[in-house]
């Protein structure tokens, strides 16, 4: 009897669309799930008549597989998966692959490729975005961990991810341990950031315009035939036209609360980390855990003053104006987030290939879009380039944009209307094209009361002084370093 190429373990959504995904190009995949029914629904039903093959034990999992075995866990993040790798290893042979393609976070995935490595086998850990359709369909997978483990799973990831324009697969290696996680995870930052974005577009044009969801849904309809064009801005398209049985916007009916499950927070943990300024796709988070104070907002409105929504000028202006406040913004969160990359790889000392991350996010992920082609446009270019914003083409846009970009910022702070994102973005763009930062009071700052040191504008870089302030104080100068 031929064995299956390949088990899964974990048959919730993304598990089953996983395996179909992979049966439907041609791979016979074993099944294995903790809850026998699951299997044997599976099974019996959309399974049924395929080369899917039902397990009901991890060791009837693994002696149904071809060597080197290759099991994937489609299973909860944390201690679920340190278990089930116990569990696995007993099992497996020298050689053969345990793949993680849930969301973990990047330093459990290195310490589990370390840890599976010194028992003999494999292990990767892979990023797949584009929820269960792009399980199905063909999502955006981003593999790291042990690259001995690569030739083995390639023909079926790239087989089942999704593809651009000219059939190249968005799937290709990112780097070792937790490499593949680590740009899964700055990607689903920036995905709370395009979000954030988009948010405060509509209430720029629900609060301060006035617009009607149906007036706003042909909007975004036709900035998603621009250099707006991507997944995100396509589905705020059609949620704004869904009606409920009533004729009534669905859109306006939900509560105000976001919901988050941590990557966002984990992406600004590793900002903190590494001392990059990730400050748009922070605020996207700090906006959600706002929005989850639903009802002490609710009491501050009735307390809290503030100025009038309402925005009295030409309304067709202001639209174009938020179209790019929204684009040069979604420029500068994508700078900070490869700007995050480049940081993390000196530190881990992965050799990431940003444009080829690009490519893998033009196609079958969440924040997939156009403006995708051009970051890999602009790494093609100049693989060096330390900020997008110095590429010529986002220079050049951005200096179309900012304009408009400004006055949306400043009406809305004159309007009350809350822009963390956005404003967020501009003050980072300002303080990156400043020669001279006030940075300097803050060092004598920190210098008068810690004796921290600073250094001059007018000696070389690398030497520190220190300044007795208040003539009470000593010549002796606190350590200087930065975490």
């Amino acid at each position: 009897m031929k064995k299956s190429d390949i088990g899964l373990v974990g048959l919730a959504v993304m598990g089953e669309n996983l395996v179909i995904n992979m049966e439907s190009h041609g791979f016979c995949v074993s099944v294995y799930n903790r809850t026998a029914q699951k299997v044997t629904r599976f099974i019996n039903g959309r399974a049924k008549g395929k080369n899917i093959v039902g397990t009901y034990s991890l060791e009837e999992l693994v002696s149904s597989l071809e060597k080197p075995r290759k099991v994937m866990l489609m299973i909860k993040a944390g201690q679920a998966v340190d278990d089930m790798i116990e569990a696995l290893l007993p099992l497996l042979e020298s050689g053969d692959i345990i793949i993680d393609g849930g969301n973990s976070h990047f330093p459990d995935t290195a310490r589990r490729t370390e840890y599976v490595e010194s028992r003999g086998m494999l292990y990767i850990g892979t990023g797949v975005s584009g929820g269960e359709e792009g399980a199905l369909h063909g999502s955006s997978m981003m593999p790291g961990g042990s690259y001995a483990a690569w030739k083995h799973v390639k023909p079926i990831f790239q087989a089942i991810c999704a593809k651009v324009e000219d059939g190249t697969p968005c799937c290709d290696w990112v780097g070792e341990n937790g490499a593949g996680h680590f740009v899964k995870m700055v990607h689903n930052g920036i995905e709370y950031g395009d979000m954030q974005l988009i948010c405060e577009a509509y209430q720029l044009m629900r609060d301060g315009l006035g617009m009607t969801a149906d007036e706003m849904h042909a909007v975004f309809a036709k900035w998603n035939e621009g250099e707006l064009d991507s997944y995100l801005i396509e589905i705020t398209r059609d949620i704004l036209a869904y009606k409920d049985e009533n004729g009534q916007p669905v859109v306006d009916k939900i509560l105000d609360t976001a919901g988050q499950k941590g990557t966002g927070k984990w992406t600004g943990i590793a900002a903190l980390d590494e001392g990059v300024p990730l400050t748009l796709i922070g605020e996207a988070v700090f906006a959600r855990c706002l929005s989850s104070m639903k009802e002490e907002r609710a009491a501050a409105s009735k307390k809290l003053a503030g100025p009038s929504a309402k925005f009295d000028g030409d309304r067709d202006c202001f639209i174009r104006d938020i179209k790019d406040a929204l684009y040069a913004s979604k420029i500068v969160s994508y700078a900070q987030g490869y700007t995050l990359m480049r940081s993390a790889a000196k530190t881990y000392g992965w050799d990431l290939d940003y444009g080829k991350i690009a490519l893998m996010w033009r196609g079958g992920c969440i924040i997939r879009s156009v403006f995708l082609g051009k970051i890999k446009d602009a790494f093609d270019s100049d693989p060096a380039l330390s900020n997008l914003l110095l590429d010529p083409y986002f220079a050049s846009a951005v200096k179309s944009a900012q304009n408009g970009w400004r006055r949306v910022c400043a009406a809305a702070a004159l309007h009350g209307i809350p822009l963390p994102a956005m404003s967020s973005a501009l003050g980072y763009y300002d303080g990156y094209r400043t020669e001279r930062l006030p940075a300097n009071l803050l060092q004598a700052q920190r210098d008068y009361f810690g004796a921290h040191t600073y250094e001059r504008v007018d000696r070389p870089r690398g030497e520190f002084f220190h300044t007795n302030w208040t003539g009470q104080g000593g010549d002796t100068a606190a350590t200087n370093y930065n975490v």
